[in-house]
């Protein structure tokens, strides 16, 4: 479930992204700085997810 919800929010936040870089094209080099923290704070999310499925699975 875990997964599903990284997967879902990275769907979200490249989709807004890409809507707002679209919209105004000057402005999106200033938005991708926090496009990637967004990444990198969603795919952590998810990969902390894999870990506790994996150590209730396996503990």
């Amino acid at each position: 479930m875990g997964l599903i919800g990284a997967g879902a929010g990275l769907g979200i936040l490249f989709g807004n992204y890409l809507q707002a870089a679209i919209r105004n094209p000057s402005a999106a080099a200033g938005e991708r700085p926090m496009l990637f923290l967004g990444f990198a704070v969603t795919e952590a999310m998810g990969i902390f997810a894999l870990v506790i499925a994996f150590i209730i699975l396996y503990a």
